[in-house]
C-alpha cells in the first residue's frame, strides 16, 4: 500500500512530538560541534568526539606505519594483495572492498571481500583469478576472494571471477553475500564480453553453490553499492553510487509466493517481482527532491516508492528515466547494514551537483513506519588533511557495543570511527599507510568494516594497496 504525501502529513499531525521524538531520541550527530537534536538548545551539550567514557581514548601511532589504535588494542594482516597468496598460488587480488562475516565450521571465520577492480584485466596487477566454473566474464578483472580465519591459519580462495567493479555488498539472512557491481559498462564497453551492473550471490561455504556465475537481473542494472534484505517482509534495498543525476534508493519486492533461501535468487525471472525508486516528502507533505536538503539531525521524511519503467536499461540508465520531481535522489549513495528491524543507508557526501554541501549523512529507514531518519549528519570538512574531524562515511556496519562503526572514505586523513546512539563519536583506528610522498602524503580509504559473528574481532580493509586487518582488543559497551 502506498503512503501519500497526505496519509504522513495527517500522521506527522496526529503524532506531533511522536515524530519528533522518533527521530531524535538515539540519534547519532558527528559533524564538527554537531549536537544530537535532544541537545539543539544546548544543554549539557558534548563535544562530537568522545567525552565522559565514550570510545577507547587517542589513537596511538604505529611503529609499522600501517594503523594507529587505541591503547590496549592490536592488529593482524590477514591479507596481503601481491604477498599473501590463494589456495591455488595466485597472489591475493588487490583493492579490497565490501566484506561480511559468517561463523564456519569448527569456530573458522568466514570472509567474503570484494575486490574493486574495473576494466580489462591488463589494468591491474593483480586481479581476481580466473578460476574455472566461476567467471562470468572473463574479460572482467573484479570479483570476490573467500578468507577462511581459524585461530592462526589462513586461507583464501575465489568465490566468484569476471565481474566487475564490485564495490559494496550485503550479507543475506540465509548466511551469503550479495556482491555488487557498480558499474554501467555493456557488452563491448571497456573490453568487456558481457553486460555489467548487476547483484550476484556468493556462498562462502558451498563450493558448488557459486559455479557458473548469474547475475540477478530482477534487482536491476545499474551501479549498484551495496544490498540489505529485510529478514521479515523479503524485500531488498539497494544503493547507487551514481552522478549526473545523483543517484536512487531502490527497493526490490518478491513475486507472490517466492521464499528467500540459499539458491532461490539466481532461479529468479529476470523480471520477477517489482523494482521501485524512492520518493520522499516532509511532514507537511511537501515533496523532497534530494536528500542533501535535510540540514538537521532528526529529520524525518515520509517514503513512497515509483516502478522503475526498464529496470535493465537498455537504453537509458535507470536513474535518467524519472522526470524531476517524480523520485528524490542523493549523491554518493553508499554502505548499507540492517539493524535495529530497518536499513542504515549512507550518503558519503554532497557537493556543488546538490542542492546542499555536506560532508556525510547516514540515514535509518523503517519498513514499518515507512519513513527516512536522519542519523547522522557530517558538515564539510575545512581541512582534511588534519586529523580530528570525519568525513566522507562510507562502509558500515551496526555495532554488538552498540551504535555504528563506520569506514572513511573522505579526503586527507582516513579513519574508522565510532558513533554511540546518542549522537557521540570516536575514533577506532586511522590509516598510517602513506601511498603517497613525504611531501604529497595519500591514504587509502577504508573498506569492508565488520565484526566476527561472536563480536571479538573487528575486520576492516585499506583498499589501496589492499589489505584485510583484524583488530582485537577491549571492546566495551559504548554508553548513549
Amino acid at each position: 500500500m502506498s503512503l501519500t504525501r497526505r496519509d504522513f502529513a495527517r500522521t506527522s499531525a496526529i503524532a506531533g512530538a511522536g515524530i519528533a521524538l522518533a527521530g531524535s531520541v538515539g540519534a547519532l550527530a558527528t559533524a564538527p560541534n554537531a549536537l544530537a537534536a535532544t541537545d539543539a538548545d544546548g544543554a549539557g551539550a558534548e563535544s562530537a568526539h568522545g567525552g565522559h567514557g565514550v570510545g577507547y581514548g587517542p589513537l596511538v601511532p604505529d611503529p609499522n606505519g600501517i594503523l594507529a589504535l587505541p591503547a590496549g588494542f592490536s592488529y593482524e594482516i590477514v591479507t596481503y594483495s601481491g604477498r599473501t597468496r590463494l589456495e591455488s598460488g595466485e597472489f591475493t587480488p588487490s583493492n579490497h572492498d565490501g566484506t561480511a562475516a559468517f561463523a564456519g565450521q569448527r569456530g573458522a571465520t568466514l570472509l567474503v571481500n570484494n575486490h574493486e577492480l574495473k576494466g580489462p584485466r591488463a589494468n591491474w596487477a593483480y586481479p581476481v583469478p580466473l578460476t574455472e566454473g566461476l567467471v562470468y566474464d572473463p574479460a572482467a578483472s573484479g570479483g570476490c576472494t573467500v578468507v577462511e580465519v581459524r585461530r592462526d591459519q589462513v586461507a583464501e580462495w575465489v568465490g566468484i571471477a569476471g565481474t566487475s567493479t564490485n564495490c559494496a555488498g550485503g550479507s543475506t539472512p540465509w548466511g551469503t553475500w550479495l556482491t555488487c557491481e557498480e558499474t554501467e559498462d555493456k557488452a563491448g564497453q571497456n573490453g568487456m564480453t558481457k553486460d555489467h551492473g548487476y547483484v550476484f550471490e556468493v556462498d562462502p561455504e558451498d563450493h558448488r553453490a557459486n559455479r557458473d556465475p548469474k547475475p540477478i537481473k530482477a534487482f536491476g542494472r545499474y551501479a549498484h553499492e551495496a544490498v540489505v534484505i529485510d529478514p521479515k517482509r523479503g524485500h531488498a534495498y539497494l544503493t547507487e553510487d551514481a552522478a549526473g543525476p545523483n543517484g536512487l534508493l531502490y527497493r526490490w519486492t518478491p513475486p507472490e509466493g517466492f521464499r528467500h533461501g540459499r539458491g532461490k535468487l539466481r532461479t529468479l525471472a529476470d523480471d520477477a517481482g517489482v523494482l521501485q525508486a524512492f520518493k520522499c516528502f516532509d511532514s507537511g507533505g511537501k515533496f523532497v527532491d534530494d536528500l542533501s536538503r535535510a540540514t538537521r539531525i532528526g529529520t524525518v521524511y515520509g517514503v513512497d516508492w515509483v516502478d522503475v519503467p526498464d529496470r535493465d536499461a537498455r537504453q537509458v540508465s535507470t536513474r535518467k528515466q524519472f522526470a524531476d520531481g517524480r523520485i528524490t535522489r542523493a549523491r554518493k549513495l553508499e554502505g548499507m547494514w540492517w539493524g535495529d528491524g530497518g536499513a542504515y543507508i549512507v550518503s558519503s557526501y554532497a557537493r556543488e551537483e546538490s542542492p546542499v554541501q555536506h560532508d556525510g549523512q547516514v540515514w535509518f529507514y523503517d519498513p514499518a513506519r515507512r519513513t527516512l531518519t536522519l542519523k547522522v549528519l557530517l558538515g564539510v570538512n575545512p581541512d582534511p588533511a588534519k586529523d580530528g574531524a570525519f568525513d566522507g562515511p562510507d562502509n558500515i556496519t551496526v555495532s554488538p557495543y552498540g551504535g555504528l562503526v563506520i569506514a572513511e572514505d573522505g579526503e586527507g586523513v582516513q579513519h574508522l570511527f565510532g558513533a554511540t546512539e546518542s549522537g557521540r563519536t570516536y575514533p577506532i583506528a586511522r590509516n598510517e599507510l602513506n601511498i603517497g610522498t613525504e611531501a604529497e602524503p595519500e591514504y587509502s580509504e577504508f573498506t569492508g568494516v565488520t565484526f566476527s559473528p561472536d563480536g571479538r574481532t573487528l575486520f576492516a580493509n585499506i583498499q589501496t594497496p589492499g589489505i584485510m586487518l583484524a583488530i582485537t582488543g577491549p571492546w566495551k559497551r559504548q554508553q548513549r
